[in-house]
């Protein structure tokens, strides 16, 4: 009796335990001892057609795994009840959302896998309700970004696989907790504080990405990758690279260039502001007026071969509308930076003095030196104070007080600035027919002529690229009406100008050049050697080896003669005996081959002396 009582006390707990943790239907459970001697179930789901999580997990569940399913989504505090669980694995289903309330009430949650699913996005944030999590596992999903916020929560990680993503570039919040971690203490007897997958993603390699490069430099038992060979998918001309082959630079925000920050130009022309800037990655460059007008202009962007930055706007036919500020920007992720360059436009020059000809105006100019202008515009100006080139067949010369107070009303633009006598000596020493002869790749060699100048005038040649506004100058010995400029750029347009020392250039006295005209000629020239050569010898060739084949049976004839005459054995005759109108005989040159005119054995001499015989002129042609 009391055997049946006790079988019937063990079946109704055993059925009540049983109710309490009945496994799901689409689910297997299975009750593992621990070695502490405490129990821990294990709930597997992998059935391909189950959508949403069971409800009915046992709560004392340590490890659930619900793998290779339909899933999309996680509801919110699904798993609120498994307060024991510890190892949470959702692998190789079919997740693209998962709430921020998926880990609540999981305090003793120690694992999280997540590989093989869709999702683009992970709550960072919902890591803070499982204190005790060591490892994350995120490898095969859609993640692009990770927020910088994110780097908060993953302090206790040990284990974080973000491989085989989309990720292209870190935040660099994390990549300084994680340079942080490299260099931290280790403390001996402990496992690597944190693993990282970060392998078969998309990097972008620029210079957010220099701390990642660098970590990957040296093995550190701190910070281990599980796949330290990581390659760059872009740019092009980097795809493929690996991480340690790359020189990439550190990450700098735009620093705008020092420049002019206040411009005068005369009405009607041509302003080009310049702005430029340095910055990793090259800063994005923009114009804007301070006055919120449009631009009246057009933008141009450089990039030099340090590196800088630069954009141009250029601004033809400045209006007195154009006047005002002008804000240069350089921008890049880092930041931005901005100057401010303000424009005048003022009144043009008032003294202009007519060349004769219509459209060709010299004027002179306001700027600190010597200046060319045509049609208004400025080509060039020489500053007086600038080292002189060392040139050939010239002489060093300093400008004497008088002409440098002519050089300085000249300069200030003041009217009547000139002297009498002085606007006769110009009229006097006036150079015409300024031509240039001479040319070679680096120089180029100037004449003129000065009809009125004496030979104790000194002229001055001001050169210059066309379109720069510096000149240098040459002084030319008193009496020389040439000079050869040397040191010239090869391919480069060039404006020269001559006058008599002191004096103001005019437009006939000046002439624009471009030494690529010396290169083409020089390359023309030989082209026409080399075809005339080639023609030359083409022509040639045939006579020359008619001419052989001849000799060379005339010689095998005059071995096999023997007993011919002397005359005719030591001369090839070229001619043969025709009738004249008269009746006699007489040597004729009819029909004769280009090797018989070209062909004889004597020598000059030998035809001289038998140069006539009976009476009848012989003429004989030698090689």
């Amino acid at each position: 009796m009391w055997a049946a009582v006790g079988m019937l006390w063990l079946l109704a707990l055993g059925g009540l335990h049983q109710a309490r943790g009945s496994c799901p239907s689409q689910c297997s459970c299975s009750l593992h001892i621990l070695s502490d001697g405490s129990k821990a179930r294990t709930v597997v789901c992998s059935d391909p057609d189950m959508t949403l999580p069971p409800a009915s997990i046992p709560p004392d569940t340590c490890r659930l795994r619900l793998e290779r399913t339909a899933i999309r989504r996680v509801p919110g505090e699904a798993f609120r009840l498994l307060g024991r669980l510890e190892q949470l694995w959702l692998p190789y289903n079919a997740l693209s959302d998962l709430s921020g309330l998926t880990l609540r009430g999981l305090r003793r949650l120690r694992e999280l896998r997540l590989p093989g699913n869709h999702l683009a996005t992970f709550p960072w944030a919902a890591l803070k309700d499982a204190p005790q999590l060591r490892l994350l596992d995120l490898q095969a999903n859609r993640l692009a970004t990770l927020p910088p916020e994110a780097v908060r929560f993953l302090g206790n990680l040990t284990f974080l696989d973000l491989s085989s993503n989309q990720l292209a570039r870190l935040p660099q919040e994390m990549l300084l907790t994680w340079a942080h971690l490299k260099t931290g203490p280790f403390l001996p007897g402990r496992s690597a504080r944190l693993v990282l997958g970060l392998q078969d993603n998309p990097w972008v390699c620029d210079c957010r990405l220099y701390d990642l490069v660098h970590l990957l430099d040296a093995w550190d038992s701190n910070l281990v990758f599980i796949e330290a060979r990581l390659k760059c998918a872009s740019p092009r001309s980097l795809a493929g690279v690996a991480f340690d082959q790359l020189e990439l630079r550190k990450c700098q925000g735009p620093e705008l260039r020092p420049g002019v920050t206040s411009i005068r130009s005369p009405l009607g022309s041509t302003v080009l502001l310049r702005c430029g800037a340095t910055g990793v990655p090259g800063p994005e460059m923009n114009w804007r007026r301070a006055n919120g007008r449009p631009l009246n202009g057009t933008v141009h962007q450089e990039i030099s071969s340090d590196g800088s930055s630069w954009t141009l706007l250029d601004l033809p036919a400045v209006s007195h509308s154009d006047s005002g500020d002008y804000i240069c920007q350089a921008k890049n992720f880092l930041g931005a930076s901005e100057t401010l360059m303000s424009l005048i436009v003022t009144e043009p020059p008032v003294s202009i003095e007519d060349s004769g000809h219509p459209g060709g105006l010299w004027t002179r100019t306001r700027e600190a030196g010597e200046a060319a202008a045509y049609n208004n515009k400025l080509v060039a100006r020489h500053v007086p104070h600038a080292p002189e080139p060392a040139v050939l067949a010239t002489v060093p010369s300093l400008p004497s007080a008088k002409e440098e107070l002519a050089l300085r009303h000249f300069q200030m633009d003041i009217p009547g600035e000139l002297p009498a006598g002085q606007v006769e000596l110009q009229e006097a020493r006036v150079v015409r027919s300024l031509k240039v002869v001479g040319d070679t790749y680096h120089s180029v060699s100037l004449v003129w002529k000065a009809p009125q100048a004496g030979n104790a005038t000194a002229f001055s040649v001001l050169y210059a690229i066309f379109g720069q506004r510096d000149m240098q100058r040459m002084t030319v010995q008193p009496g020389k009406t040439s000079v050869t400029i040397e040191g010239l750029k090869p391919k480069t347009k060039y404006v020269a100008c001559v006058c008599a020392r002191g004096l103001v250039p005019r437009k006939e006295q000046c002439v624009i050049f471009s030494t690529d005209k010396v290169a083409d000629a020089e390359g023309t020239q030989r082209l026409i050697n080399m075809v005339v050569i080639s023609v030359a010898a083409t022509i040639a060739l045939p006579p020359t080896l008619l001419v052989c084949c001849g000799v060379i049976r005339r010689r095998c004839r005059k071995c096999r003669a023997a007993g011919s005459g002397e005359v005719t054995g030591a001369y090839v005759h070229l001619e043969r005996l025709a009738r004249s109108e008269d009746g006699s005989e007489e040597l004729s040159r009819n029909s004769l081959s280009e090797a018989d005119r070209l062909l004889s054995a004597r020598s000059s001499l030998d035809s001289q002396a038998l140069g006539t015989r009976a009476g009848r002129r012989i003429n004989e042609y030698f090689c």
